[in-house]
This record gives structure tokens, C-alpha cells and sequence, in this order.
């Protein structure tokens, strides 16, 4: 028991201040390690009626049914054509499993906490501020927009989602 919480908190170190980082657009993003389960390829998806157009559909990764979002159109920017670079995230939101759609992978990046500032407030409303993105951070001669994956996905369609995933597990 005591080191199973031993590899824990070692895993925990391990992942602090590791972040993926992917392009969409002309902007890079990052998401902590700690969400991150693995990064796929693209596959065929089934659609699913009445989501947000973002909400691309479900995919079924190794017998377990999981839903998709096209990150790009979740930044209403235009949809784009899927190439062989676009791939998809697999994290761990709120105990859902999510997939991310990103037109390419970048790397593992490391930031640590002090080269990371939040976003500024320019042209929002505060409670818009952080909608999505928590904080910035300059690596090399890029800033990386880093995201909060809870606040990425709607709180209703983790609901409906968790309810697909519910019904295809039993």
C-alpha cells in the first residue's frame, strides 16, 4: 500500500509541468500531461444527433465507445479537411473518457510554473476571461496558449456523453 503511494506521487513529479502541445491553426496549445491517456490516429467516426456541431461523434478505441471533439471548431475556427497529421488526443476529463481532434501533435513540452502568466482580459468580459485557456507560456520563440481541459468541454455534454458511455457498457 505504502508504495503503491509511493509510485503515485514519484508518477505525479514525474508528470509536473509536462505538457502536450499540439497545433490548431496558426496557434500552438498545451494540455498537462496529466489528462493525456494517449494520442491515436485518426478513425472513422459514428455521428451522434443533437450535440454541438463540435462534438464530432464516438469512436470505439479497443471495445470502449468514445466521444470526439474537433478542437479546431471548438475555437469556432473554421473546419478544416483531416489529413495523415491530424490525430486525436485520448484524456481523462471529470472520470470521461474524451478524445481531442488536433491537426498535429508538437511535442512534450516542459513549463514550468513561473514561465506560465494568464491570459489577458483584452476584449473580454471577465467571466469570459478564462474560458478555455489558463495561462500562456513563451517556449523558445513560440507561446503556447495552455488549456484547462474541464472548461474545454461543456459540463451538459460530459453529461451526455457519460450517459452514451453508460448504455454502451451495459
Amino acid at each position: 500500500m505504502a508504495e503503491e503511494v509511493k509510485d503515485e506521487v514519484m508518477e505525479e513529479d514525474a508528470q509536473k509541468g509536462k505538457f502536450m502541445t499540439f497545433q490548431t491553426g496558426k496557434e500552438y496549445f498545451g494540455i498537462s500531461i496529466s489528462y493525456v491517456n494517449e494520442i491515436i490516429a485518426m478513425q472513422p467516426i459514428t455521428a451522434i444527433p443533437e450535440v454541438d456541431e463540435y462534438v464530432k461523434g464516438l469512436i470505439n478505441l479497443r471495445g470502449k465507445i468514445i466521444p470526439v471533439i474537433d478542437v479546431r471548431v471548438r475555437f469556432k475556427m473554421e473546419p478544416k479537411e483531416y489529413t495523415d497529421r491530424t490525430c486525436i488526443i485520448v484524456i481523462d476529463v471529470k472520470s470521461t473518457t474524451v478524445g481531442l481532434i488536433v491537426e498535429k501533435i508538437a511535442e512534450v513540452d516542459t513549463i514550468v510554473d513561473d514561465d506560465i502568466v494568464p491570459p489577458p482580459a483584452l476584449g473580454h468580459k471577465d467571466k469570459e476571461r478564462n474560458k478555455y485557456v489558463y495561462g500562456l507560456a513563451r517556449t523558445g520563440d513560440t507561446v503556447k496558449l495552455l488549456l484547462d481541459p474541464e472548461k474545454l468541454i461543456k459540463q451538459e455534454v460530459l453529461e451526455v456523453l457519460e450517459e452514451i458511455q453508460e448504455k454502451e457498457e451495459s
